[in-house]
C-alpha cells in the first residue's frame, strides 16, 4: 500500500467518527432499534417433524415444543437444545465402523473374562432411541458416552456369568437377552431418556490366537449331536420295528399253541369215543374202523378195472395210462364215528 493510499483511509475514518459525534442521536434512532429487532429475532426457531426443542430459561428447564415454527426469548434468556425423538441410533462395543463399513476391533472392549476363566472376544450392536427428551438433556452429561459404558458393563456381567462353550455356541441369545434386561434396568436407573430398542450379538468367539483350536472343538461337538441324533433315529425305528416282531412272533405261538391243545383234545376226546363204542360193540366197531381206513387210503389212489374178456391167455394186456398221476396229498383223518351196536 502506498503513502497516499495509507493517508487517504486515515481521513476516511477521521470523517466517519467526526460524523459520528455530530449526529449521535440520529444513530440512536436508527440502529439501536435495528439491532433490538434483530436480537429478538433471534428467537424465532423450527422443529423438525420426529424432534422436540427442550427450552431452558436461564438453565433451568421451562418447557418441550412440538414440531413446527416455534419461538422463545432470545439468549442468554432462553435457550432451546433439538433433539431427535424418532430416528433410531446405534452404539457399538468391541468395533466400530468405518468409513466404507470396514470395521476396526476395540480389544479392549471386545476382550472379557468367562466363569470358567477364560477369556472370549465379544462385539456387540445396542440400537436406541431418545424416549425422554427432557431427561436426555438434563439428567446426564453426555448420556450417549454413559450408554456405551452401561451396555459394556451389562455384557461383561452377562458374560462372566457362562462358561466359554455356552457363550460362542448354544447361549449366544441367553447373552443377549439378559445384557438387554441389564442395560434397560441402568438407563432407567440413571434417568437417562434413552429407550434400548435392539441388542445383537455380532462377535462370539475365543482370541484370534486360539480361534482355531476352538473351531475344532465346536465341529467336534457338532460332529458328536449329529451322531447321538443319528443314533437316535435308528433307534426309533429298528426298536419299534423288532416290538412288532416280537409281538407277531408271541401272537403266533399263541395260535399255534391254541390249535395244538384243541386238535389233541379232540383226538383223546375221538380215542374215547371210540374206545367206549368198542367197548360195547367190538366187531362192529373193528368193521368200521377197517372200512374207515379203506376209504382214506383208496380215496389216494387211482383204480383201473379191467375186464375178464380182456385178458388173453390169461395174460393182462399193457396198460399205458394216459393221464397224469395227480399228487398224492395227505388226506386228513376223519374221526371214526361211534355207534352202538344194533
Amino acid at each position: 500500500m502506498s503513502l497516499t493510499d495509507s493517508v487517504s483511509t486515515e481521513q476516511s475514518i477521521e470523517n466517519a467518527l467526526r460524523w459520528l459525534a455530530n449526529n449521535r442521536r440520529l444513530v440512536y434512532f436508527i440502529f439501536v432499534p435495528v439491532l433490538l429487532v434483530l436480537w429478538l429475532s433471534s428467537g424465532i426457531y423450527i422443529v423438525q417433524p420426529g424432534e422436540e426443542g427442550v427450552v431452558r430459561t436461564f438453565g433451568r428447564f421451562s418447557g418441550v415444543t412440538a414440531s413446527g415454527l416455534n419461538y422463545h426469548l432470545p439468549s442468554p434468556i432462553q435457550t432451546v437444545n433439538i433433539v431427535d425423538v424418532q430416528s433410531i441410533r446405534r452404539a457399538e462395543i468391541g468395533f466400530r465402523t468405518a468409513s466404507g463399513d470396514r470395521k476396526e476391533e476395540v480389544l479392549n472392549e471386545a476382550l472379557m473374562l468367562t466363569r470358567d476363566e477364560n477369556i472370549v472376544q465379544v462385539e456387540l450392536l445396542i440400537q436406541y432411541r431418545i424416549g425422554d427428551s427432557r431427561s436426555f438433556v438434563f439428567n446426564v452429561q453426555q448420556p450417549e458416552v454413559v450408554l456405551v459404558t452401561s451396555a459394556e458393563v451389562a455384557l461383561r456381567s452377562a458374560v462372566g456369568q457362562m462358561g466359554i462353550d455356552a457363550v460362542i455356541t448354544e447361549e449366544r441369545a441367553r447373552v443377549q437377552d439378559e445384557t438387554r434386561i441389564f442395560l434397560t434396568r441402568l438407563m432407567e436407573d440413571y434417568g437417562t431418556g434413552i429407550m434400548v430398542t435392539d441388542i445383537r450379538l455380532q462377535v462370539a468367539d475365543p482370541p484370534a490366537e486360539v480361534r482355531d483350536a476352538f473351531q475344532e472343538v465346536v465341529r467336534a461337538q457338532a460332529d458328536k449331536e449329529r451322531r447321538i441324533n443319528e443314533a437316535e433315529a435308528y433307534q426309533n425305528d429298528v426298536v419299534p420295528r423288532a416290538r412288532g416282531e416280537r409281538q407277531r412272533l408271541i401272537e403266533e405261538a399263541s395260535g399255534f399253541r391254541d390249535r395244538e391243545v384243541l386238535r389233541a383234545t379232540g383226538e383223546a376226546e375221538r380215542f374215547l369215543a371210540v374206545l367206549g363204542a368198542y367197548q360195547l360193540a367190538p366187531d362192529v366197531t373193528r368193521e368200521r374202523l377197517h372200512i374207515e381206513a379203506l376209504e382214506q387210503v383208496l380215496n389216494q389212489v387211482d383204480l383201473v378195472l379191467l375186464d375178464e374178456n380182456a385178458m388173453g391167455n390169461g395174460q393182462i394186456l399193457p396198460f399205458l395210462p394216459l393221464t397224469e398221476p395227480r399228487p398224492a396229498e395227505q388226506a386228513p383223518v376223519a374221526p371214526a364215528e361211534t355207534t352202538e351196536s344194533e
